[in-house]
Formats: C-alpha cells, sequence, structure tokens
C-alpha cells in the first residue's frame, strides 16, 4: 500500500499537490460542495485510476473543474442559458452538461463515451488556486469509495481512500457539504442532479422554469454524475420519513423531530445540507452491522431537494 501525502493549504501544499497532478497521479482537493478525486482529466490512465481508486463503474461520467469560464470555454460549447447561468453562478456549486468541443483532448473515460462534457467553476479558493497551479482540467468526482458518503472533511477522505491516492490537500470543512446541481442543455434546461444551487434561484435568473429531474431511461447509463440509484450509501440500511426510531435504529432528526443525531435542530435546510454526509458518518457508526439509520421528514423545497435526492440514492436497494 502507498502513503498517501496530507498536504496544508498553504503555497507549498498547492504547489505539491500540483506537481502530483501534472506527474499523473490522483490528489483530492477541496471544493465548497465536497471534497473531489482530482486528476488530469485529459489522461486515460489516470481517469482509469480515479475509477480503480474509488471501484466507480466506468459509464458513470466525471465532472471536470476549471479555474473560470473561459477555461471551460476551451473544452466545450456554451448555450445562451448554459453562458447566462455561468456568468451568474460561477463560482459556485453548478455544473453544467455541455457538448464537447472537436478535438478538446479530454479523455473518453472521463466522458463515459458521450459526446459532452459536465464543467464546473468551483468557488472554494484552495480548489481554485489548485486549478490555475495545474494548468488543466480535473477530473474530480467526490473523494470516496464509490457508492459510500460523500467526505466533507480531508479526514473522511483519508478513511476511504488513505493508501489508494497519492494526496489529500486539506483545506477544512465544505461550506455547502452537498454535490453541485447539475443542469443538461437541448430542447430547453433540465435538471439532471439536484444539488447545492436551488432551482428556484437559477430559474429567476433564467426567466423560465428548469424541467424536472428524470431517472435515465437506462439506469445503468446516466448521462451526468450521481444518477446512479443507489449511491451515497452508509454501511448500514436506511429508513426516510421517520418520526420515531424503531428498535436498532439511529434516529436523524431535523427541526420538530429530535432524534439521537440531527441534521438541523432549527429545521435549517442550509445546516442540514452541510451536515448531510457528516452525520451519514456519524450515525453508520454507531448504527455498527446489525443497526438502521431513520431520518426524519425533510421539506421538497429549496436545499431539501438535494437532501431528500441524496438520501433516497442511501436508501434505495443495494445492487
Amino acid at each position: 500500500m502507498r502513503q498517501t501525502e496530507l498536504l496544508a493549504a498553504t503555497d507549498h501544499g498547492i504547489a505539491r499537490a500540483a506537481r502530483l497532478l501534472r506527474g499523473g497521479e490522483l490528489v483530492a482537493f477541496p471544493s465548497e460542495t465536497v471534497y473531489g478525486l482530482g486528476g488530469d482529466a485529459r489522461l486515460d490512465s489516470t481517469v482509469a485510476r480515479i475509477f480503480e481508486a474509488k471501484g466507480r463503474p466506468s459509464f458513470n461520467p466525471l465532472i471536470a473543474h476549471l479555474p473560470d469560464l473561459a477555461a471551460a470555454e476551451h473544452y466545450v460549447t456554451f448555450t445562451p442559458e448554459a453562458l447566462l447561468l455561468a456568468e451568474h453562478f460561477w463560482p459556485g456549486p453548478l455544473t453544467l452538461v455541455l457538448p464537447l468541443r472537436p478535438g478538446a483532448g479530454i479523455s473518453p473515460l472521463a466522458t463515459a463515451g458521450l459526446e459532452t462534457l459536465a464543467v464546473r467553476v468551483p468557488a472554494h479558493p484552495v480548489a481554485r488556486a489548485l486549478l490555475r497551479a495545474f494548468g488543466g482540467p480535473l477530473a474530480g468526482p467526490s473523494a470516496n469509495p464509490s457508492g459510500r458518503v460523500s467526505p466533507t472533511r480531508a479526514s473522511h477522505v483519508m478513511a476511504g481512500l488513505e493508501g489508494r491516492i497519492a494526496a489529500v490537500l486539506d483545506g477544512g470543512a465544505c461550506e455547502v457539504g452537498v454535490e453541485s446541481t447539475i443542469l443538461g442543455f437541448g430542447d430547453g434546461v433540465r435538471l439532471l442532479r439536484p444539488g447545492g444551487l436551488p432551482v428556484e434561484a437559477l430559474e429567476t435568473v433564467l426567466g423560465q422554469r428548469i424541467a424536472p429531474h428524470m431517472t435515465p431511461k437506462a439506469p445503468d447509463r446516466p448521462t451526468a454524475p450521481g444518477q446512479l440509484g443507489s449511491h451515497y450509501a452508509p454501511g448500514a440500511l436506511v429508513r426516510l420519513e421517520a418520526r420515531a426510531a424503531e428498535t436498532g435504529e439511529i434516529l436523524i432528526g431535523f427541526g420538530e423531530v429530535k432524534g439521537d443525531l440531527t441534521l438541523s435542530e432549527h429545521g435549517d435546510l442550509v445546516e442540514a445540507a452541510a451536515r448531510l454526509f457528516h452525520i451519514l458518518r456519524e450515525a453508520d457508526v454507531l448504527a455498527g452491522t446489525e443497526g438502521r439509520i431513520a431520518f426524519a421528514p425533510i421539506p421538497e423545497t429549496g436545499l431539501g431537494q438535494a437532501i431528500n435526492d441524496r438520501l433516497r440514492r442511501a436508501a434505495a436497494p443495494r445492487p
């Protein structure tokens, strides 16, 4: 097993991380959403190592992280709607799935063989500094074993991937705590994955409705990251819409529903989103091998859409 370096988010640590990435290595890095497992999106061998490290299905496309809009335009073609949203919400927790430019040089492993690429400009200052130092597109799925709870702290990454990757760049706890919202463009604008940017905010800027999220026609051929049915799953089984714990359950409260742990005592969806994956990990430890985890109801509004999406995937039947 290799030794995984834990790098401080200093000029020296960022420079070291960029050197490793230029050498084809994998480095986990912080974003405002969750920690990403970074690798050069142009190199087949590096992208393959991302799949290997995560145990991630190769048909699940990856997000390419870039330092700014101008850099993204080198790789994809923007529709007018996509450009409007990018100018308004980047940097931030928004991913846009757009047509690849001819000769873009992105590994087909990163696109899962599709003619589109998911692109994002993260807001986290450490991520942006790393992207500038690296000077290319970073494929960056969540830095955890595939299907498991996404990491919002460097310690979470080390717990799941230590020995499998070259380094973890420690930028502290993630502020948003759930993955980015993903939109697709074609016949209108469609929500491909709810996430850290509420749909209502996007619709206000667009001046039009966004078509709702739909499950891919072929469940084993998602069109964007995070669309697999069973995903973000802890070891323990998960039950949703619980107002009281049953025997052997750890209850996760929200608002007026009190529990062993809580996403937010005050019913704050922003706080709940930021705490979600951390609480899942805590509850998984408390539940042990025989227990279950029960979640209180979460409103299906704003960030509640993203939280419920993650919880439904965590509770889905396991493959």
